[in-house]
């Protein structure tokens, strides 16, 4: 998958804009955008991607993501594009700067997509009351779309069930948006996770030396490629300790680690916790 920097438009005089998307098999990629986003799957199910967050989403799927979280939500199975729909609304990119930010009513709000920087995913039944909204914001406009945003906002701040989906060091805190071979080193990162990562490999991709390359990625990024590729494997294990019951060894294996002892060191350096005492606060 390739990483694409998007510019969401957003119609002039508007602080957003919310419209209703189908979703094509292959035919998305990572990308990431200034706006803010809110998604909500209305039919359809695959794969989320959100920073180094990989998991799978169905209808009903809920997900705030504040500026720049490279993300994709691809489709399961061709053929699905018939009935694969979410909405999506894109706010202004200078939202939080704006004279919005500044309205003592709406401080709970600013604070809510403030915290949207690794992205949050929403669950739970009051979940259903937003996509309802959601999709009434398609049909509305002026003042009765702002009033319909205004309740959804209010339905979101209600549910307390909600998980962050991206370690924050996995997300980069600058990409150069004119340098395709930054999106190419990550397409092979994504691509490659789970059965090999090569130094020399990535390298090649941009046509550099190894030590040019770590140099490179570190002043494009503000991480190191090692540090990138151990933030997206942790995140990997994170969500399969939560989510399965397969083994602590098995789950090392599947995200590329051969080392259970360098697993679990890395693992706890980055989450505070070993595996084992991860996976009990879902039980």
């Amino acid at each position: 998958m390739e990483i694409i920097y998007e510019k969401i438009f957003v119609p002039h005089k508007h602080s957003f804009i919310t419209r209703r998307l189908k979703m094509l098999t292959n035919s998305h990629k990572i990308h990431s955008h200034e706006n803010f986003e809110l998604n909500y799957i209305t039919s359809g199910s695959g794969k989320r991607m959100v920073g180094n967050s990989i998991m799978g989403y169905a209808e009903g799927d809920l997900v705030l993501l504040g500026p720049d979280i490279p993300h994709c939500w691809d489709v399961l199975e061709p053929g699905q594009e018939n009935t694969s729909e979410c909405v999506v609304t894109h706010f202004y990119e200078k939202i939080i700067s704006s004279d919005f930010a500044n309205i003592p009513e709406l401080e709970e709000v600013v604070t809510l997509l403030k915290s949207a920087g690794n992205g949050i995913w929403f669950k739970g039944k009051k979940t259903e009351e937003v996509g309802i909204a959601l999709k009434k914001m398609v049909t509305l406009s002026g003042l009765e779309l702002y009033i319909e945003l205004l309740k959804v906002f209010n339905l979101l701040l209600q549910i307390e069930d909600r998980e962050i989906l991206a370690l924050p060091s996995a997300i980069p805190k600058y990409i150069d948006r004119n340098h395709y071979q930054i999106s190419k080193v990550y397409e092979y990162v994504f691509k490659n996770i789970q059965t090999g990562i090569l130094l020399k490999e990535a390298a090649a991709i941009v046509f550099m030396e190894p030590g040019s390359f770590c140099r490179y990625f570190k002043k494009k990024t503000n991480q190191t490629f090692m540090d990138f590729v151990k933030n997206v494997r942790i995140g990997i294990a994170a969500k399969l300790l939560a989510e399965t019951d397969k083994q602590i060894t098995e789950i090392c294996y599947e995200c590329g680690y051969k080392n259970l002892a360098n697993f679990n060191l890395y693992f706890k350096g980055i989450m505070k916790k070993t595996p084992s005492e991860y996976r009990k606060d879902f039980k």
